[in-house]
């Protein structure tokens, strides 16, 4: 289920990675920094802009990663901060979400 972005949550802009050039960040974002790009209201100041970085269009709000009730994003950051841990190159470390180990397959 595809869900429109909740007010003030702005995990999507905070918890992942983005290699991708954004203003006022050249060389793009590490996990869980918040965007440069956010407002005072935690929305994107490039929104619908050309320099947006694509990967920015690509992720969309679903139940899945947002969560089924609204929570300010703590349920988004966790999710997204897991898909961080688990699809980091070689990485085995213990996910900081579940506290369990990572099923990456270089990890078994």
């Amino acid at each position: 289920m595809t869900l429109t972005c909740r007010p003030g949550c702005a995990a999507c802009c905070t918890a992942p990675s983005i290699s991708s050039p954004i203003p006022g960040m050249p060389q793009g974002k590490p996990t869980g920094v918040p965007c440069v790009q956010l407002d005072e209201q935690l929305r994107c100041q490039i929104f619908g802009q050309p320099e947006r970085p694509a990967v920015c269009g690509q992720l969309q709000a679903s139940v899945e990663m947002c969560g089924a009730v609204e929570d300010g994003g703590v349920h988004a950051r966790a999710w997204l901060m897991r898909l961080e841990d688990l699809t980091r190159p070689n990485s085995c470390m213990t996910n900081k979400v579940t506290n369990k180990s990572s099923p990456h397959p270089s990890c078994r």
